[in-house]
């Protein structure tokens, strides 16, 4: 989703965002949502939805 050198955070998620946006998945009524695909779900914990900020919290559990 993000390739596979290492990333500083603020460029995961810069790049994260692309993708949900590419991929039309913030919610239509809440912008700060974001509705999870098959990829998301497992970043977000299995969660079907999140807020942005949110993800940013989950996100950083999986950086090192």
């Amino acid at each position: 989703m993000v390739g596979t050198k290492p990333l500083p955070r603020t460029e995961v998620v810069k790049k994260l965002w692309s993708y949900i946006k590419r991929k039309d998945l913030q919610n239509k009524q809440n912008k700060r949502m974001i509705n999870a695909d098959d990829k998301l779900r497992d970043l977000f914990g299995g969660k079907k939805q999140v807020s942005m900020f949110e993800m940013t919290k989950l996100v950083s559990q999986h950086l090192a």
